[in-house]
């Protein structure tokens, strides 16, 4: 179960972009783990665990390191077309069968359940901000990871600078214990969130990586909806196990469609605008309701004298790309919480945030051929559905 994530990518299709990001799900929850141990000593030599379970450093390394377990193949492109989160399929591969058994033997007896509440971010645990939250280890490994293996240079955090700024507090609001940050990890903070938008605007949403993920979505939609493939069994493909399932008694549609995607065959641009000169939250639907965004590309396609398949409408959704909710210790001993509302002397975060956000973030529209669309006619076509 857990060497399945050897042969799962870390980034999907982007190798069809970079041709170095290549590495697996396992390498990056090796170094989330190994940054979990790191992060955990230096809590130990701070005195800031004292108090904490005994157990609970063991939980949350191994929930470091199971925390991608139930990935789906071809990284987060399938929770986009509506299957639970990886966290949910996660769920019952940690708290039963091998992984359940070894963690009741070396941990506790209700490790397994520790260990997938912290994965869920349901934990109560002081230290569950490790694992899942503003600034996990999760973000720290994988935006240096990825942008080393990318060979882009927007992935540099100060990843030592955040780990020795990591103390526990009494959170100011509801009294329980937290993960939170000391002042001198602020500037670190700040490096971490522009390297988030630096990724997510030159790397996880390039163009070329969207029109193949826009077309392997499509694939999987098609092959859910014929009753070729259970949806329910989609985190237990590695992804040349799902390539290899969808082409099984593909039909010929399906399998020029899949053989276009192993040939880089992409789709092209035909229109583009960023989402800062789209009105807010007007065209948000494309994200979140595949039945009209399928409806939509229909008509597209009918317009353009295209086949149903040949046109795909793509406008990523990423929310609280750069959301904080983290407790900050002052010099003088007092705790703020840095939020979406901001923080005096720190990142303005609600105003960087939506300005990232929308420069980062494109309407797109790929052809199967090269054609153009007009403005008007997108616009025109997509608010008269």
């Amino acid at each position: 179960m857990v060497q399945r994530l050897r042969y799962v990518r870390q980034l999907g299709l982007a190798h069809l972009v970079y041709p170095g990001a290549t590495h697996s799900r396992l390498e990056h929850a090796l170094g989330a783990y190994h940054l979990a141990r790191r992060t955990l000593s230096y809590l130990r030599e701070a005195g800031e665990l004292d108090g904490i379970a005994g157990d609970d450093v063991a939980v949350v390394s191994a929930a470091a390191l199971l925390h991608d377990v139930g990935h789906y193949p071809f990284s987060h492109a399938l929770e986009e077309i509506g299957v639970p989160p990886h966290e949910t399929v996660s769920r019952p591969l940690v708290t039963s069968g091998e992984v359940a058994a070894i963690l009741r033997e070396g941990i506790a007896p209700n490790a397994p359940e520790r260990v997938d509440a912290l994965i869920r971010g349901a934990s109560d645990s002081p230290l569950q901000g490790l694992i899942s939250g503003s600034l996990d280890l999760d973000k720290m490994d994988y935006l240096k990871r990825d942008a080393l293996m990318c060979g882009v240079p927007y992935g540099e955090i100060d990843e030592d600078r955040l780990m020795h700024a990591f103390v526990l507090v009494d959170d100011p609001d509801t009294g329980s214990r937290r993960l939170g940050l000391r002042t001198k990890g602020l500037s670190a903070l700040e490096s971490l969130l522009f390297a988030k938008y630096q990724m997510y605007r030159n790397v996880y949403w390039h163009h070329a990586v969207r029109s193949a993920t826009a077309m392997y979505k499509r694939l999987v939609e098609r092959a859910i909806g014929s009753g070729a493939i259970d949806a329910r069994g989609l985190g237990a493909y590695t992804d040349e196990g799902l390539l290899h399932a969808l082409e099984q008694n593909a039909s010929p549609e399906t399998r020029s469609a899949l053989d276009a995607l192993r040939l880089r065959r992409l789709h092209k641009r035909a229109f583009e605008l960023s989402a800062a000169e789209v009105p807010m939250d007007a065209l948000d639907w494309i994200a979140d309701d595949r039945a009209r965004t399928r409806a939509a590309e229909l008509a597209l396609a009918g317009q353009l004298g295209l086949a149903s398949g040949d046109v795909l409408l793509d406008y990523p959704a990423k929310a609280q790309m750069l959301g904080l909710d983290l407790p900050v210790l002052s010099p003088d001993g007092s705790v703020q919480r840095l939020t979406q509302e901001g923080l005096a002397g720190a990142i303005h975060v609600p105003q960087l945030a939506e300005q990232f956000y929308r420069s980062a973030r494109y309407l797109r529209v790929f052809t199967a051929q090269r054609t153009t669309i007009s403005r008007a006619m997108l616009f025109g076509m997509l608010n008269a559905g």
